[in-house]
């Protein structure tokens, strides 16, 4: 859709094709949607990516995250970085950072609604470099570009409202939002985000 929603004004064949396969997806289930837990552990957990450079006219980079609370999806996102990325440390950093905002301002809407969660928010990220940068105060030549992101993170892992750790790429929820997947890799990650089918 984050394609598709690019070529509105000018679409092609090509895009008419993929409108329809995204339609038949959905006539196939009607009754998909998301579980919420009626109990539930309050928590924020989140997970971050980005696919390098994909898009072919601008090799742009995509973010991707998916937030829950407890186990229940309460916010996700994927769109196209503003900026190009010189590496794939750059769009992965670039991903946190935009995570890193999105939990903050959930964090300030829990407390509005006098809801107490369990902190600090986990955020799973697969790079282990943009992990290790996160997690270093000092921050080194090769990331000055992206220092104020940098910022950001770091801010936020130092005052203990965010924890970063690993998680493995074949179990990163939020690569379903930023590329295509091969069909039993996106079984997988669409029953992790707690979706489903009302007439099974």
């Amino acid at each position: 859709m984050n394609n598709l929603s690019q070529f509105v004004t000018t679409p092609t064949k090509e895009h008419q094709q993929t409108a329809f396969r995204v339609l038949r997806y959905l006539k196939a289930a009607p009754g998909s949607g998301i579980f919420f837990h009626s109990s539930n552990f309050i928590q924020l957990k989140c997970f971050s990516d980005s696919d390098w450079a994909t898009c072919p006219t601008t090799r742009k980079s995509i973010t991707g995250f998916s937030v829950f609370l407890g186990n229940s999806l309460i916010a996700w996102k994927s769109k196209k970085q503003q900026t190009i990325s010189r590496s794939s440390l750059e769009a992965e950093y670039r991903a946190m950072a935009a995570t890193t905002c999105e939990i903050q301002w959930l964090m300030y809407l829990l407390q509005e609604f006098r809801v107490t969660s369990v902190q600090p928010a986990i955020l799973y990220c697969d790079n282990q470099s943009a992990i290790q940068i996160a997690n270093n105060p000092v921050f080194h030549e090769r990331t000055k570009h992206i220092e104020i992101d940098c910022y950001i993170v770091c801010e936020k892992v130092a005052a203990r409202l965010l924890k970063l750790l690993p998680v493995s790429s074949s179990m990163q929820v939020a690569d379903i939002l930023t590329k295509p997947l091969p069909h039993n890799t996106f079984i997988l990650l669409h029953s992790k985000l707690g979706m489903k089918n009302i007439y099974s």
